[in-house]
């Protein structure tokens, strides 16, 4: 289907939003009222009305508010996600790439413990099935098992990409968030007294007045999971159906809170033991079928989750905020991308997850940290978008700033104490948040050191070089990728390569220079010819959502430049050219290495060495810019940033033997 069609607001572009925007908040009440009743203690009157109120205005505040309301407008061309979002802002303020940078790695993160949540909440449900009682324990083997049999299908599944996502997986939402209205409704109509629960005094007393009072909104945050994700698929849908179907998704939601809330209600005791509210309002006779939707429903979260990191990671490259790894297309979808390497670390860190905490409730226990950080970094970024960009005056600004950073700093510190549970993870986001960090900045030092010579006084040389028969022909066509903006600047490396070292000799020269804009989908290029039938300079100019297949780009200019009759490709050699033969055309590539001769501080030190670790172990930039290796010369070219000023050797001795 047409992704633009799938923009308009339609019953088709409705159903598919359930299916991609919805799965991870449509699949949080398996876990997050039960999470509220066991940390809260006894269930009395109090904890029920005050939690099922805390739930009820953080989807209002946080998830409708400041995400469907104001988040959303917030989008680039058509699409969202916090690169979008820092894109769109990024000239506003030097340091906006750390909210970016730190806001990524910690919603990557969560990409590793969201799956394990939903998938095993709702596995454990089988343990309320006649017959299934025994063997299915929370924490158990089979248990275990069986989440781990779902992810790993899960995770191999990706590499033949999600097409079917939307269209398939929209009618399965819609059936799950109509089952989770009806049962919560069946439940309300015998307890139509648990609507007081949405009137705010009673979460303003349960936050005040319980044992436990504000430590509790760490397990009340888990009803807002996929808050920010629900803002990273903005481009599959468009933002008037996300909206539009929203209102339906919180109506069920709600309803279903209520209804567990009910439920608890009439069971007059404050003792439930282990119980998930959620399964017991479902009918004994349904239950089975229930548990099977729930558990579609959380493998429909897990993949919108997981195809939003693929499309993160592939924004970060784009940005220059993540080393280049390979990048496939399954589909012919625009946008549908797989990320190999980052597929099998999401698969390893859910894996570990389900080993390690086992159960679901150990899972959320140690839930909330890292999603609260990457909300604020959306904040910050948010900020400047309705500032600069939609020029929002300055008063309402700060009331809305002051709403989202007082709700969302209560949230940080609720489940900050969960720090100790989730020592597991901070490895992981530190890692990612380190890797971009060290990515970002080494290319600011190594671009500072980066030389140009001025073009014009290199093309009488370029065209004496190219009929010089007394130099062996490098190519017919050689290729060059350069950095440099303007048209008639050079690197001085690429300079160097041409002439200083072996002579580099041919009847034409190509300059490719690729640049990134803040767009998602921007696809076009420029000719120029600087010195004719000599010297021609390509630039690109390729959105931040585009992988540079220029290979392919290349082929797709000189097709067009040849049927336009500005270029004959034909073989220069006679005995090919009467039978019109193509000539041979080589991209060389100029790949740096840190140079010994390096003298700089420790800290330039650590993240350039830092950097060339991690390019050793990325993709190389023939593979990252898509070039057919049979066609690719690549070249070592040592990088000298600080090179020694003082070295005290001294000749003792000068000696001429006959």
């Amino acid at each position: 289907m047409d992704s633009g069609h799938i923009k308009k607001i339609s019953f088709a572009g409705l159903l598919i939003t359930l299916g991609i925007i919805f799965g991870d908040i449509g699949t949080s009440p398996l876990y997050t009222f039960q999470t509220i009743l066991k940390e809260g203690g006894p269930a009395t009157e109090d904890l029920v009305l005050g939690a099922i109120s805390c739930v009820f205005w953080t989807l209002t505040l946080q998830t409708t508010f400041k995400y469907i309301l104001i988040t959303l407008q917030a989008d680039n061309k058509g699409e969202g996600g916090i690169f979008s979002l820092y894109a769109l802002v990024r000239r506003f303020g030097k340091k906006l790439m750390f909210p970016a940078i730190i806001g990524a790695g910690t919603l990557l993160a969560d990409g590793i413990i969201t799956p394990p949540i939903s998938v095993t909440s709702a596995i454990e449900g089988l343990s309320g099935v006649k017959g299934l009682e025994h063997s299915i324990v929370p924490g158990n083997h089979l248990v275990m098992g069986l989440v781990l049999g779902i992810l790993f299908l899960l995770f191999i599944f990706q590499r033949f990409g999600a097409k079917v996502v939307g269209v398939a997986f929209g009618p399965i939402m819609f059936l799950w968030f109509m089952m989770m209205g009806i049962y919560g409704l069946n439940q309300i109509v015998h307890y139509p007294q648990i609507f007081a629960a949405l009137n705010p005094v009673y979460g303003f007393k349960l936050l005040t007045m319980h044992p436990r009072g504000f430590w509790l909104l760490g397990a009340v945050f888990l009803c807002t999971t996929g808050a920010e994700a629900l803002y990273s698929d903005l481009g599959h849908c468009g933002r008037k159906n996300i909206q539009v179907s929203w209102i339906f998704v919180k109506t069920t939601l709600v309803l279903n809170y209520l209804g567990q809330g009910a439920w608890v209600m009439l069971q007059h005791k404050q003792n439930l033991g282990d119980v998930n509210p959620f399964f017991e309002i479902v009918p004994h006779g349904y239950l089975l079928p229930s548990i099977i939707l729930a558990t579609a429903a959380t493998i429909i979260a897990s993949q919108a989750l997981i195809s939003g990191s693929f499309t993160l990671i592939s924004e970060a490259i784009s940005l220059n905020f993540w080393p280049k790894v390979r990048v496939k297309y399954p589909t012919t979808v625009r946008g549908q991308i797989y990320i190999p390497s980052i597929n099998w670390i999401l698969c390893l860190g859910c894996v570990l997850v389900v080993l390690y905490f086992k159960t679901s409730e150990a899972m959320t226990a140690a839930y909330g940290f890292s999603i609260t950080i990457a909300m604020l970094m959306t904040t910050i970024l948010v900020y400047y978008f309705m500032r600069y960009v939609k020029h929002y005056p300055i008063w309402i600004v700060v009331i809305i700033m002051v709403l989202f950073v007082s709700v969302e700093s209560s949230f940080f510190v609720a489940n900050a104490v969960k720090i100790m549970k989730r020592l597991f993870f901070l490895v992981f986001e530190v890692g990612l948040i380190f890797t971009m960090y060290v990515w970002y900045r080494a290319r600011k030092i190594t671009n500072r050191f980066l030389t140009f010579g001025n073009m014009k006084e290199y093309l009488p040389l370029l065209d004496d070089l190219s009929k010089d028969e007394s130099v062996a022909k490098f190519a017919t066509h050689a290729i060059f990728l350069t950095k440099a903006n303007n048209t008639f600047q050079l690197e001085d490396r690429i300079i160097y390569s041409i002439f200083s070292r072996k002579p580099k000799r041919a009847d034409l020269y190509w300059f490719v220079h690729v640049e990134r804009t803040d767009e998602p989908y921007t696809m076009e290029y420029t000719v120029e010819e600087l010195k004719k039938d000599k010297v021609i300079r390509v630039e690109f100019r390729l959105g931040f959502r585009v992988q540079p297949r220029i290979n392919l780009m290349m082929r797709k200019v000189v097709q067009e430049m040849v049927a336009n009759k500005e270029l004959d490709i034909r073989s220069p050699y006679p005995s090919l050219k009467k039978h019109n033969l193509a000539a041979d055309f080589i991209f060389v590539i100029l790949e740096t290495f840190l140079s010994t001769d390096n003298e700089f501080k420790a800290s330039d030190g650590f993240i350039l060495n830092s950097y060339f670790f991690l390019k050793h172990m990325s993709l190389s930039d023939d593979k990252s810019f898509g070039l057919d290796t049979s066609e690719t010369k690549t070249e070592k070219i040592p990088m000298v940033v600080t090179p020694f000023t003082k070295m005290d050797l001294k000749r003792t001795c000068f000696k001429i033997y006959e």
